[in-house]
């Protein structure tokens, strides 16, 4: 999702694990499986599809802050329905983050 440099954006990724995944579950993780960063979110897990880490991106007002970004994205993951336990949270304000000119040399 492309953002206008003054527009507040979150990036949250979830670490967890899962609590008793059935196998439907764990069809719906294989679907939404992916490294991008989304909206609603998506999924890369170990091979017995136990543990997770979840990539969100989430949009915010003017006042809002990293908790305001995590909340956002606990209520994207949790609207997958996969009973899960988080073990680490992070959240990256992309204005933070300063993109240098390609092609410049010291």
């Amino acid at each position: 999702m492309p953002y206008e440099r003054n527009e507040r954006l979150f990036r949250v990724t979830i670490r967890g694990k899962f609590t008793g995944l059935d196998d439907a579950g764990r069809a719906a993780v294989l679907a939404a499986g992916g490294t991008a960063y989304t909206e609603a979110g998506t999924f890369t897990h170990d091979s017995s599809v136990t543990a997770f880490t979840f990539r969100c991106e989430v949009p915010a007002g003017p006042d809002d802050g990293e908790d305001e970004a995590a909340l956002g994205a606990m209520a994207a993951l949790g609207a997958h329905g996969h009973p899960h336990e988080i073990l680490k949270l992070a959240v990256t304000d992309m204005r933070d983050i300063k993109i240098r000119p390609k092609g410049r040399r010291a």
